[in-house]
């Protein structure tokens, strides 16, 4: 899987405005949960989008991904905006815990690719420090429109794979399984909506 995100890196962004309303609102619903000054740990991060919103609010954000090539254009985008407290690295979502808990985890649009979802949140819920967030916002797309559906075709097509097709319902499921508090469960519109959930560690 690592090989596609690869060789999409370049086009990621512009497909991302295809979906502009929901990714917009995404980022914003993210910054909202980053306490100012926190540290702040993005797993899966793409090309940066919510480590960017998270890190105009936070202490410091160590943004993670295992694409190379992902990573090289959020360090870019980072350095564009000026945003010093950020830091860039290879990291497995599955990866053990670091030695410093985080105050916030972020994980977004990538537990409807993973065979093993619960397992995915209970890793990142092993980042965060008691009384910490983990933010999860994930693409819905048992809920996308018949025009989305030809373009998630098209990704298809180049390689792209996923595991489930997430309804809010189903994906409220998921988190409540999950052994944390959930804080937040929501719809953000968009031609695919996004589910937009944060745990809280107990």
């Amino acid at each position: 899987m690592r090989g596609f995100w690869d060789r999409v890196a370049g086009l990621y962004d512009l497909a991302e405005l295809l979906n502009r309303r929901a990714n917009l609102a995404m980022k914003r619903e993210t910054a909202l949960w980053v306490p100012p000054g926190s540290r702040v740990l993005d797993c899966a991060a793409g090309t940066g989008a919510l480590s960017l919103a998270a890190a105009r609010r936070a202490g410091y954000v160590l943004c993670t991904d295992l694409s190379p090539d992902m990573l090289a254009r959020a360090k870019g985008k980072g350095e564009r905006a000026g945003l010093m407290n950020m830091e860039f690295s290879r990291r497995d979502i599955f990866a053990p815990p670091p030695e410093e808990p985080f105050d916030v985890v972020i994980a977004g649009n990538v537990l409807h690719l993973l065979e093993e979802p619960r397992r995915a949140v209970n890793c990142l819920l092993s980042c965060v420090r008691p009384g910490g967030r983990v933010i999860l916002p994930t693409y819905l797309q048992g809920e996308a429109g018949a025009g989305f559906r030809a373009a998630i075709g098209a990704y298809q097509a180049l390689g792209f794979l996923f595991q489930e097709r997430y309804t809010l319902e189903g994906y409220g499921v998921l988190l409540e399984s999950c052994g944390a508090e959930v804080l937040c469960l929501k719809r953000l519109e968009g031609r695919l909506p996004v589910g937009f959930g944060v745990l809280g560690k107990l």
